[in-house]
């Protein structure tokens, strides 16, 4: 079951106050798919929830599942805020570029 791990982890930060939680595999990422509240379930939840099940069944590789986890984290405003910047290099530029 290594080949469901992620390659880095996603880190989900439930606000100030809440430790950062990081998401290391499919597995752990459908545990917690499973646990949001239902009347929050759109377009981005289902994907991620496809994505990953399609990883457990080896339809996908976990790298795409966490693409797909990621972004739901990002829409949901859960991604830690250390997730949400390039690391280092000519990406982190045109980042701050955007910012400006």
């Amino acid at each position: 079951m290594d080949y469901l791990h992620f390659f880095s982890p996603v880190r989900i930060s439930r606000g100030q106050g809440h430790p950062a939680e990081e998401i290391d595999s499919v597995a752990e990422a459908m545990v917690f798919l499973r646990k949001w509240p239902t009347g929050r379930r759109g377009p981005v939840y289902q994907c991620a929830l496809n994505c990953c099940s399609a990883a457990l069944s080896g339809q996908m590789s976990a790298e795409e599942a966490r693409k797909a986890f990621t972004g739901f984290a990002r829409i949901t405003r859960l991604l830690d805020d250390d997730m949400a910047l390039p690391l280092g290099g000519e990406g982190e530029a045109k980042v701050y570029a955007l910012r400006r």
